[in-house]
């Protein structure tokens, strides 16, 4: 017969797990929205699902930020019909480096950054990935690496945008009833 401790214990994975898929399911259908708006720069876009990925890492940690970004990607690029494009290899480097960098940074630098410059590096680290992989993969010109200005002047206007929106989400979060009984 299982303890109370392990009944305890199993309900409270089964409640993160749930919270974890609604972020997914939020992150995935925010990508899926964003990918029918034109962009105001080819090529731009501001990265709204990031929002979700940086509210996982707040709330829980590193691998559950990491898994909402990888799931949301591979979602999304199913729903959108992108899935192993060049749109998509571009997109799963800069969504899983703007993960790794928010996750490190959160861990690390949490203390002395608020999740606006956690995201604002999150978004350097999905830009500079991103031009990497056109690099790498598509387009072998050092050219490429001129977009990179204007990448990063973009990247801190959304990272600040996204940052913003991760501390409402998760100021707001904490606040419900259900999301106490799991912390």
């Amino acid at each position: 017969m299982r303890s109370h401790a392990e009944k305890t214990s199993d309900l409270e994975r089964v409640r993160r797990n749930t919270h974890l898929a609604l972020l997914v399911a939020l992150a995935s259908a925010v990508h899926t929205i964003e990918a029918a708006i034109p962009s105001p720069i080819p090529w731009l876009k501001f990265g709204f699902a990031n929002i979700l990925t940086l509210t996982a890492i707040s709330l829980y940690d590193f691998w559950a930020g990491l898994t909402v970004a990888f799931l949301r990607i591979m979602v999304g690029s199913l729903i959108i019909g992108s899935f192993l494009t060049p749109s998509f290899f571009i997109g799963l480097s800069g969504g899983i480096a703007s993960a790794l960098v928010m996750g490190i940074s959160y861990r690390f630098l949490g203390g002395v950054f608020s999740l606006v410059g956690i995201s604002v590096l999150g978004a350097y680290a999905s830009n500079m990935a991103q031009i990497g992989t056109v690099y790498l993969l598509f387009i072998r010109h050092s050219e490429v690496f001129m977009l990179l200005p204007v990448f990063l002047g973009f990247g801190l206007i959304t990272g600040i945008i996204n940052g913003i929106g991760g501390e409402f989400l998760v100021g707001h979060i904490k606040k419900l009833p259900a999301f106490k009984a799991v912390v």
